[in-house]
C-alpha cells in the first residue's frame, strides 16, 4: 500500500495568494483524478507550467487502501462522515486525520471523481449563501465562478440538503435496519462540505465514466483551467460558459438486494413524472413524481445504500 503523499507548489514571491488543493482516488477506482494530477505535476516539474502566485497541493491518491484494491471503498466511503476521528477504527478515519488537517490549510479544494453509469461530465457545487445550521456556507460567488470555467457544461447542487432529508426518512421508515452512522445526517458529509464547513470553498468534478479514456483529460484541462481562474499560474482565465444547472431532491435508498431498474438508466437521462423508475422486491413502483432527471443511478447498490437520486431545473441557472 502507498503511503500518504501530497505535492505542494509555492511561488517564489511567496505563499501570499490563493492557496488550492486537487485531490484524485478519494475513491479508488476512480482513477482519472490520479492520472490527470500526475500529468499536472509532471508539467510542472519540467517547467512547462509556472507557479506565479500562492499555493498549490496535489494528493494524486487520497485513499491508498482502496486505490491498491482498486475499489471504490477501502473499508468503508471516504465521502461520508468526513472529519477527525479521536480512535480511529477504520482505514478511512486513519485518512480523515491526515486529509482534514491538510483540506484546512488551503482555501479552495477542486476534487476529481467519476461515476458508473455512462453520461457526460459534470461538477457540484454547496448551497447558496446562508446562515443555516446544516451548511452556513459564505462563498457561492466565489464557486459559481470557478464552475462556470471548468470545461463542462453541467452543474448539480442540493446534495446535502437531499441527503439530510433521506437520513430522516431511513430514521423513520427503517431504524432497526441500520447503524448510527447512517442515521446521522452528518453522514453526508465529505471532501467538498468539510472544506465549506472549516471556512472554504469547494467543487466536485464528475470527469466521465469510470473508463471513458477522456475523462483524465477533462480533469486535466479544470486543473489548467482553475490555476489560470485563480491567478496561481500567469495564464489567460477561460472566461465563463453557459452551464446546465440542476438540483438534487430527492434520494431513493436500496431497501432489498433484489429491487431492480425497469432499464439501465445512465445519469441525467430525463424523466416525465409518473414514469416508472424500478420496481421493489415487495412490488412497490418507484416513479418519477415530477418532470426532472434521474442522476446516480447504481443498478448494484447495496442495500441500505443510495438506489438513485432525482433532481430538477436549477433555479440559480433559470
Amino acid at each position: 500500500m502507498q503511503p500518504f503523499k501530497s505535492v505542494s507548489y509555492t511561488s517564489t514571491k511567496g505563499a501570499d495568494g490563493p492557496k488550492l488543493i486537487v485531490l484524485g482516488a478519494v475513491h479508488g477506482s476512480e482513477k482519472c483524478g490520479t492520472v490527470a494530477i500526475t500529468r499536472i505535476i509532471e508539467e510542472i516539474d519540467a517547467g512547462k507550467i509556472q507557479i506565479a502566485k500562492g499555493t498549490v497541493t496535489f494528493v494524486p491518491v487520497t485513499n491508498p487502501k482502496a486505490y491498491a484494491q482498486n475499489t471504490r471503498n477501502g473499508d468503508r466511503n471516504l465521502n461520508r462522515r468526513l472529519r477527525p476521528e479521536a480512535v480511529p477504527r477504520e482505514f478511512e478515519d486513519v485518512v480523515a486525520n491526515w486529509l482534514c488537517p491538510l483540506l484546512r490549510a488551503h482555501d479552495t479544494l477542486l476534487d476529481l471523481h467519476s461515476f458508473q453509469a455512462q453520461g457526460r461530465p459534470f461538477a457540484t457545487v454547496g448551497p447558496q449563501n446562508n446562515d443555516g445550521k446544516l451548511q452556513p456556507f459564505k462563498f457561492a460567488n466565489e464557486e459559481m465562478a470557478l464552475v462556470t470555467r471548468l470545461g463542462v457544461d453541467r452543474v448539480v447542487d442540493g446534495w446535502l440538503d437531499t441527503y439530510a432529508t433521506g437520513v430522516e426518512r431511513r430514521r423513520t421508515s427503517r431504524p432497526a435496519e441500520l447503524d448510527s452512522t447512517e442515521l446521522d445526517p452528518q453522514y453526508g458529509v465529505g471532501t467538498t462540505e468539510y472544506m465549506r464547513s472549516v471556512g472554504g470553498w469547494a467543487i466536485t468534478l464528475e470527469c466521465g465514466q469510470h473508463s471513458d479514456p477522456n475523462a483524465p483529460n477533462v480533469g486535466y484541462q479544470a486543473i489548467r483551467n482553475t490555476l489560470a481562474h485563480l491567478g496561481i499560474v500567469n495564464e489567460t482565465d477561460p472566461g465563463p460558459r453557459a452551464m446546465e444547472g440542476l438540483r438534487l431532491f430527492e434520494v431513493i435508498d436500496k431497501v432489498h438486494a433484489d429491487d431492480a431498474f425497469t432499464k439501465p438508466w445512465q445519469s441525467f437521462d430525463p424523466l416525465k413524472k409518473g414514469e416508472l423508475i424500478g420496481t421493489r422486491v415487495n412490488g412497490e413502483q418507484m416513479r418519477a413524481p415530477q418532470d426532472g432527471w434521474i442522476v446516480f443511478p447504481n443498478a448494484s447498490a447495496a442495500v441500505g445504500n443510495e438506489w438513485f437520486y432525482l433532481a430538477s431545473a436549477n433555479p440559480r441557472f433559470a
